[in-house]
């Protein structure tokens, strides 16, 4: 039997976390036995874990990482990782390393300044796999890079590599460890060889994993908007981080507002700029226009009640939200960036349009307009499917040439 291990740095509510559950579900098979470890420990995803995958963390906790209880596990998780496995001089001086580097770029990010610390002081394993994964950039790669034994390793880039501000003083030779790398997009993969185009040929594209009739199935489920309002809903689904620009958003809302529509924006998902959001969604008067919802557990109900689905981002590596919303025939509306426009043909089965207040409203307000378009971009969208057959199939290949 095959032993098959995945690393990944939480399992909280996000696109990635999402696509794996997916993978590890696609991987059941007898010859198989499936390992996850997840280096923080914690994670409301991880209910969903499938039961043929077994859970190799010694402690695990369901709080998510964005709650306030999760908060505090998290920076429990962080000290324990300093002090276990030794090496604290080591872990600080990456640390200093690590604030420098982001110093110089100009963005001080504190996750990616401890991945390393978290990823020395996570626990060790003294099985030997067949194939060991990291699904994520970060902590999980160099976890697997460093301290898992394997005979073949492959890891997974889910953003624009450089954009989200990883470096090569960071990774300090990760990737060179790694006998297949895979990003989630062709222009994820194009982004990671600008970093490291030394790697070309041992890069390919392994495409998000989404089951659509399970979309499907629990978009007829209960939920969804339970107020009783009458007008245009938007629908955006994802984290309150910078990366979603939701500031921007909220601009679009306000031009939208005083343009006389009808709309109210319905935003799931909870972050770190929760705050910072509401602050400047009461000081523009959108408290009834721009509603912080929260994450949802079955968000599919959602999607299809919606009139638009909105996903104006800074950046993406491959939107699992935009895929679900596609399959379930939303019109979407995105921004122009990496990740998007590999998922949506401008004018055909979505949208485009530049990341701008403007750009965002005169894109809403003209499909607001024009409910055939809408009902044609829908349905151009919900025609659209996923097979992962040839993904799965080089991720197999590897674990066979593991003998």
């Amino acid at each position: 039997m095959k032993k098959i291990i995945f690393v990944v740095n939480t399992m909280g509510r996000a696109g990635a976390e999402t696509a794996l559950l997916e993978l590890l579900k696609a991987l059941r098979h007898p010859d198989y036995e499936l390992f996850l470890y997840v280096i923080m420990g914690q994670g409301e995803m991880i209910r969903h874990l499938p039961s043929h995958v077994k859970l190799l963390n010694d402690r695990f906790s369901e709080q998510s990482v964005l709650s306030q209880k999760g908060k505090r596990v998290m920076m429990k998780t962080v000290c324990r990782a300093f002090f276990k496995n030794g090496g604290y001089a080591g872990k600080l001086r990456g640390i200093c390393r690590n604030a420098s580097e982001m110093r110089r770029a100009g963005r001080l990010q504190t996750d990616k300044l401890l991945w390393r610390m978290l990823s020395d002081g996570a626990q060790r394993f003294d099985d030997t796999f067949d194939l060991a994964v990291a699904y994520l950039e970060g902590a999980s790669a160099y976890y697997v890079a460093d301290h898992v034994k394997a005979r073949k390793k492959a890891a997974f880039i889910h953003i624009d590599y450089a954009g989200a501000g990883y470096t090569r003083a960071m990774d300090q030779g990760c990737w060179e460890r790694f006998d297949r790398i895979f990003g989630v997009s062709d222009e994820v993969k194009e982004h990671f060889l600008r970093v490291y185009p030394e790697y070309e040929e041992k890069t390919g594209v392994f495409h998000n994993i989404v089951d659509q009739e399970a979309i499907r199935r629990r978009a007829g489920e209960a939920g969804g908007f339970q107020d009783d309002y009458d007008g245009m809903r938007l629908l955006t689904v994802g984290r309150l981080t910078r990366q979603k620009a939701y500031d921007i958003a909220i601009d679009a809302m306000k031009i939208l507002k005083d343009r006389g529509y009808r709309a109210r924006w319905y935003v799931l998902g909870e972050g770190d700029q929760r705050r910072a959001l509401e602050k400047k969604i009461h000081a523009l008067g959108l408290d009834e226009d721009f509603l912080l919802s929260g994450a949802a557990d079955n968000p599919f109900p959602y999607y299809r009640q919606t009139d638009l689905y909105v996903h104006a981002t800074r950046f993406e590596g491959k939107s699992i939200a935009i895929q679900e919303a596609q399959t379930l025939g939303c019109a979407v509306i995105a921004s122009d960036c990496n990740g998007n426009r590999e998922q949506i043909r401008n004018g055909q089965d979505g949208i485009l349009c530049g990341l701008s207040p403007q750009a965002i409203a005169d894109s809403i307000g003209s499909l607001l307009e024009d409910e055939e378009k809408r009902k044609r971009i829908g349905q151009e969208a919900a025609e659209k499917s996923t097979t992962q057959g040839q993904e799965l199939q080089m991720l197999l290949e590897l674990l066979e040439q593991g003998g």
